[in-house]
């Protein structure tokens, strides 16, 4: 067992290797590749039938067709041009979605006539969406598990009980995840904030380093297990990941597809508990550990909870808060509660009793970086969607799955939107760019609408399985440099056909069963 000089130290360096590294400098490089792509699009010509999709009545209804049709085209051009800069990264991801709605306020290609200033009102329409700010909030909720401990405490009980095997003490992060994952929005937060350090710690006391050929031991194992683990509980609930809302948001635009949260945990619980049992197991026989045997995890992890001491007041609060708003969004479509409330309810009581404070909420950045750049998303893809692009899109493609079975059809699109993730670095890039336009096709195709969004909603997550850059925890486990590039892609790829089989067969019988399709 290793001293406790050895397991502060050990805990510092994860804490410190899951900061960001990026300080936000403008990159030229990137900043040039972000604009020529906007510039091309915008004089490239528009396709010609794509007037014939644009709307005649509501806000359009006094503006030539062929002028809306071109603020279409070239609001997609902006619109690739962000997507491009979200991934590219020349700014932080807020300063490039400000930029765009900047550019599409300069241009006034959403000018309806309702008003000489509408093009400015529906530039910044995003920032009113309830969605967004029912994230926002979640994003705040979730810093009281990091201030109070409570995460922390989560963890180091279940691996006090499970923790005597490496494959348990897999599964105990799993799980403390998966707890964790209804009110902790970010990710990337939830695994490198909670998870990350703790698994970094396990490695070092067992002597498993990635410096001297001892990754092996246990360290390898247990990162890339944890990684893949907060990969599913992602796609979980509607508040697991910051671009799920995005996704509810977009099928409701898009297709008039309502889900609420109730609606996705049930939908998505059951594949993804099969897969959250499945997956530890998997990399377990493909990519196994040195270290089978772990009592020292056990011990450790009870020695840190004597530290820790009883349960605090705050922790005590945290939780009653956790379960009234598990409660309220669950209860809510019964009578009559909006989720967005129940996250600015929960907010507020946690304001009232102490257990955050103002400061917290100003100093939450993660929370107002998303409420910018997912606002502006929000409003391009909604406008994308009611001037007639989405429309065209989704009658081009249909034409590609005509003839098909909605099953062949679906199965098909599915697999072919998680595999393309490959060429995108964020989840909300991929999300924003290709789950509307999917969904379109689905639904045209015939496969019920409620399933199609489920599977790609879901899908939206699981893809960042894929690769070391795919997702905003990647860079934070495989940086720790345990597994090899070549070896986070096989087993990435391994996790990702298991996955799609799970969803294809369980998934499919349990979305019948609750009345999907």
């Amino acid at each position: 067992m290793a001293t406790d000089s050895a397991l502060k130290r050990a805990t510092a360096e994860a804490k410190a290797a899951a900061k960001p590294k990026d300080k936000g400098g403008f990159k030229w490089i990137p900043a040039l590749i972000t604009v020529l792509v906007g510039v091309v699009l915008w004089f490239c010509p528009m396709p010609a039938n794509l007037v014939d999709f644009v709307p005649t009545d509501g806000a359009y209804a006094k503006i030539d067709p062929m002028i809306t049709a071109v603020n279409c085209w070239h609001l997609f051009a902006i619109f690739v041009a962000t997507i491009v800069g979200l991934i590219l990264k020349p700014l932080p991801m807020g300063a490039v979605s400000i930029i765009g709605i900047t550019v599409i306020m300069l241009t006034k290609i959403l000018s309806t006539g309702a008003s000489s200033t509408a093009y400015i009102t529906n530039a910044l329409s995003g920032f009113h969406n309830t969605t967004i700010w029912l994230i926002v909030i979640a994003f705040f909720i979730s810093r009281g598990f990091i201030k109070t401990g409570l995460g922390n405490r989560v963890a180091y009980l279940f691996m006090s009980k499970f923790g005597k095997k490496t494959l348990g003490l897999s599964y105990s992060l799993a799980v403390t995840d998966l707890i964790l994952s209804p009110a902790m929005p970010s990710n990337t937060a939830r695994a490198g904030g909670v998870v990350y350090p703790i698994v970094s710690s396990l490695s070092r006391v067992f002597g498993s380093r990635p410096d001297d050929g001892t990754e092996r031991k246990i360290g390898s194992y247990l990162h890339v297990t944890a990684f893949q683990a907060d990969m599913i509980t992602s796609g979980m609930f509607m508040t697991s990941m910051a671009a799920n809302p995005l996704a509810v948001t977009l099928a409701a635009s898009t297709a008039g597809i309502n889900i609420d949260w109730v609606g996705w945990a049930v939908a998505a619980f059951v594949p993804s508990l099969i897969c959250l049992i499945v997956i530890p197991f998997v990399i377990y026989k493909i990519f196994p550990p040195e270290v089978k045997q772990t009592p020292e995890a056990a011990q450790m992890a009870k020695s840190k909870l004597d530290e820790m001491g009883s349960v605090k007041t705050s922790e005590k609060l945290m939780i009653g808060v956790f379960l009234l708003i598990l409660i309220l969004w669950i209860a809510g479509s019964s009578i009559g509660l909006n989720a967005t409330v129940t996250a600015f309810i929960g907010l507020s009581v946690l304001l009232i009793v102490g257990v955050l404070d103002w400061n917290d909420i100003k100093n939450e950045k993660g929370a107002w970086d998303t409420l910018v750049w997912f606002a502006a998303l929000v409003m391009m893809a909604t406008y994308l969607n009611s001037m007639g692009l989405i429309p065209w899109f989704s009658n081009l493609m249909t034409g590609v799955v005509a003839g098909m079975p909605w099953l062949i059809a679906i199965i098909l699109l599915a697999v072919v939107y998680f595999l393309s993730h490959y060429a995108f670095a964020s989840a909300t890039a991929h999300v924003s760019a290709m789950y509307a336009a999917f969904l379109s096709v689905a639904v045209a195709a015939g496969a019920p609408a409620m399933l199609s969004a489920m599977i790609l909603g879901i899908f939206g997550n699981t893809m960042g399985c894929l690769t070391h850059y795919g997702s905003g925890p990647a860079p934070v486990f495989f940086g720790s440099g345990y597994v090899s590039q070549g070896k986070w892609w096989t087993i990435g790829i391994v996790c990702a056909v298991v996955s799609m089989l799970i969803f294809f067969t369980i998934g499919f019988g349990w979305w019948k069963v609750i009345g999907l399709w």
